[in-house]
């Protein structure tokens, strides 16, 4: 077996007892990056796939007993899911989450008003990353899967389909989003020329 074969595996075992290490530290305020690559941030535990797949629930009771996660973070991963796979994922997330936890979710913006923004992200579009795209969410399409899972959506900022921008002040110490109307370079010539759809899918309770 070739050094490349050995190299996911033990990458995941690496990921795997790093995560334990970093849960077992922040034991009650545990916020979690889904899909990180090389993101990081203060407080927060960085995760990738495979070694921890949101749609199948024992990669996350793996390490997180239900009911104990105080935040998940995902910038630009739900669209590489099928819906039959974002609805497993939201539902998995929803089980790990404490009462009043949330689920911090930014994808491509299917109502954005620019039709070269739509070319680049839609699924197997012109953009990085668009040929592995399953779904074009709006805010409707994405409210309706997360609220089917028993969350309460609160909308940050998304287009609605009469091509208006929304905005509801959101903090990046509660998630940073880099790809939003505030953080992304390419608004600095054009306003809101790359935004996403960002929602706080939140699990009802206290």
């Amino acid at each position: 077996m070739c050094i490349k074969q050995l190299f996911t595996p033990l990458r995941i075992f690496l990921q795997n007892q790093k995560i334990s290490h970093q849960v077992r530290r922040l034991h009650s305020d545990i916020k979690v990056i889904l899909g990180a690559a090389h993101t990081h941030y203060q407080g927060w535990i960085s995760t990738y796939y495979p070694a921890v797949d949101i749609t199948r629930r024992h990669f996350l009771s793996r390490h997180y007993k239900e009911g104990v996660v105080r935040a998940f973070l995902a910038e630009h991963v739900w669209e590489h899911l099928t819906p039959e796979q974002a609805d497993a994922a939201s539902r998995n997330c929803y089980e790990a989450l404490a009462l009043g936890g949330y689920l911090r979710i930014a994808i491509p913006d299917g109502f954005h008003p620019d039709p070269a923004y739509i070319e680049w992200v839609r699924p197997g579009g012109s953009g990085p990353g668009s040929d592995d795209h399953e779904v074009l969410y709006n805010y409707k399409t994405l409210s309706t899967m997360l609220e089917s899972a028993g969350f309460v959506v609160r909308l940050l900022e998304y287009f609605d389909e009469h091509g208006e921008f929304h905005y509801s002040e959101w903090s990046p110490e509660d998630g940073m989003i880099a790809r939003s109307s505030r953080f992304d370079k390419r608004n600095i010539a054009k306003r809101n020329a790359y935004t996403s759809l960002i929602v706080d899918a939140v699990k009802p309770g206290r």
